[in-house]
């Protein structure tokens, strides 16, 4: 059964819900997080969250730097975030356990 929010009530659900995902920061109405993992991982993470972002359909965005990966999910253009961003986010931790297990 899926339980319907008021604004305020979905704000605070959200935020209880990012104070999960570790490792993740908000900046704005976007949030970020910073992943210590090879070419090879990041490849890998890419594929993976391609397939999860195009269900949700939605657009990270994901950058590689030297020797770690970016990913910025939100829209940073004064829109709130969305269940389905921060959905996102928690999909891309799997991931990222997933290829860094493997």
């Amino acid at each position: 059964m899926r339980v319907l929010f008021n604004s305020r009530a979905k704000h605070d659900y959200l935020a209880d819900a990012l104070t999960l995902l570790s490792g993740w920061t908000r900046e704005g109405e976007q949030i970020r997080r910073t992943l210590a993992i090879d070419d090879t991982q990041h490849a890998a993470l890419t594929e993976r969250v391609k397939v999860v972002a195009d269900a949700l359909h939605l657009r990270p965005e994901i950058s590689r730097r030297s020797d770690s990966t970016q990913i910025r999910v939100g829209h940073g253009n004064g829109e709130p975030l969305t269940e389905g961003e921060v959905l996102l986010a928690a999909r891309i931790e799997d991931a990222y356990r997933a290829v860094t297990e493997a």
